[in-house]
């Protein structure tokens, strides 16, 4: 192969078609490569996910009731509604809010 500075303008050019056109080629054939595998991946997750079922879970009952408003209530679980908080940080105590069960 010539040294590229001995190259006229010419074949300079018709090498860089050249390797613009090698370089799509690769990269066309990389890029159907990579879709396929993540073609593979992707239907492998959907059919775990789909056929596996979620665990079920029990009701949970709420132990906290707002006074002011008895419609409102808490399980205990996650995070504290704002009247709660409110509650507490104005000095009341979370058990004052226990929902009594006979």
């Amino acid at each position: 192969m010539k040294n590229y500075l001995e190259m006229s303008m010419e074949e300079l050019w018709n090498l860089h078609e050249t390797i613009a056109a090698e370089l799509t080629r690769k990269m066309q054939l990389e890029k159907r490569k990579l879709e396929d595998r993540l073609l593979r991946i992707s239907s492998d997750s959907d059919s775990e996910s789909s056929t596996r079922e979620r665990r079920p879970y029990p009701k949970v009952l709420a132990k906290y009731r707002n006074p002011k408003n008895p419609k409102e209530t808490w399980s205990g679980r996650g995070k504290q509604p704002r009247w709660l908080a409110a509650q507490l940080h104005s000095g009341e105590e979370l058990d004052q809010f226990l929902i009594r069960r006979s």
